[in-house]
């Protein structure tokens, strides 16, 4: 394995470069006779759509997904899923400027000391666009989770730059560009305007949520299923941080406030955010995410070429000056691929253990 494959029994591999031809995965385990259709994916691949607001990049690709295999008349067969989305609005010229010297915080200066060469053109394999065939992987596994346990994914963002975002209800989250939980979004529109204006980037906070979630899914130690969460968060681009439940909050928490208490209906709270020694509660699995600033930036900055000399870099071209606007949808797929690779391997193994408290096991309204 190389770094391409998430996922142990429900594997996905991704491939193809910000400005190539096409990218696209390869979904390796997913259950044979659930019925897939393009459609089943496409609705999530516009949720992270680029150019679909003027706070996020003005790069138009419709993204649309193509089924070449594991799929007959509807339905999968068990083999390989092959998931393909042509680029169509590459300008690789913006990047012209920059073949010979590094932006500051991004995969640049890695890229060529690792491999001795990359590619420039708007990131290749460590651009943001690679998100765009995670995100129609983790709608095949939200499908299937769905159908299985009636589990359901949602997302969205709780802090913009300096801006703290109220919670209020989940049904504002798809009436506006920000996947903001609040009614008013004025404040963030204005936020955006300014800092695009001024050539900078900010970062932002999302949180997302599994609901309907089995118990028991998670396996000891190394391959926890809040491991697999952090491991699979931290593949998405721009991610520095990643919190369970009460995560950082945690450290002023006392212990007799943190545990969740439990009582013949169910856990009192959720500070565990669904996870207890790294297996799944059943309750609401609660997973957030910090991303960082976007690095390409109008904003001039000092670096080096690749002979090592100081210059200056500006980087032209179109890109989002937050790239946790669109995160979101992102974010919801990975959990989703981490709680299916998860629900497979606890099948295989655990499949005839029966719960000895039904009652706790049975909670869905956590």
């Amino acid at each position: 394995m190389s770094g391409n494959t998430l996922g142990t029994l429900f594997a996905v591999t991704n491939f193809g470069e910000s400005h190539g031809p096409a990218i696209g995965c390869v979904i390796d385990g997913c259950p044979p006779g659930m019925a897939l259709s393009e459609a089943d994916i496409q609705h999530d691949l516009d949720r992270r759509r680029p150019g679909t607001s003027r706070h996020v990049t003005q790069r138009q690709e419709p993204d649309q997904v193509q089924i070449l295999s594991g799929v007959y008349q509807g339905v999968t067969t068990g083999t390989p899923i092959a998931l393909l989305i042509h680029n169509t609005d590459q300008r690789s010229k913006d990047y012209g400027d920059i073949l010979q010297t590094f932006r500051p915080g991004h995969a640049d200066y890695t890229y060529t000391q690792k491999y001795g060469v990359r590619d420039p053109r708007g990131g290749g394999r460590s651009s943001a666009r690679l998100t765009a065939p995670t995100v129609a992987a983790g709608a095949v596994a939200k499908k299937w989770l769905f159908e299985q346990f009636g589990t359901t994914f949602k997302g969205c963002m709780t802090q913009l730059g300096e801006h703290p975002i109220a919670f209020e209800d989940w049904a504002h989250v798809s009436l506006n560009p920000f996947y903001a939980p609040t009614a008013d979004v004025s404040h963030l529109e204005a936020y955006m305007d300014s800092l695009r204006k001024s050539g900078d980037s900010c970062g932002a906070r999302i949180r997302v949520v599994a609901q309907g979630m089995p118990v028991g899914l998670g396996q000891p130690i190394y391959d926890r299923l809040d491991a697999d969460i952090a491991h699979a968060m931290m593949g998405l681009n721009a991610v520095k941080g990643v919190e369970i439940g009460a995560g950082f909050d945690s450290v002023t928490q006392r212990g007799s406030a943190h545990g969740d208490s439990l009582t013949p209906e169910g856990f009192a709270n959720n500070n565990a955010g669904g996870v207890l020694g790294g297996i799944s509660t059943g309750q609401d699995l609660v997973v957030g995410i910090a991303i960082k600033p976007t690095s390409s930036i109008l904003t001039p900055r000092e670096s080096i070429d690749s002979a090592g000399q100081a210059t200056q870099v500006v980087t032209k071209g179109r890109h989002d000056p937050c790239v946790g606007i669109r995160a979101t949808p992102i974010a919801e797929a990975l959990l989703a691929l981490v709680v299916m690779d998860h629900a497979l391997r606890h099948r295989a193994q655990c499949a005839d253990v029966v719960s000895l408290l039904s009652p706790i096991a049975a909670q869905r309204k956590s």
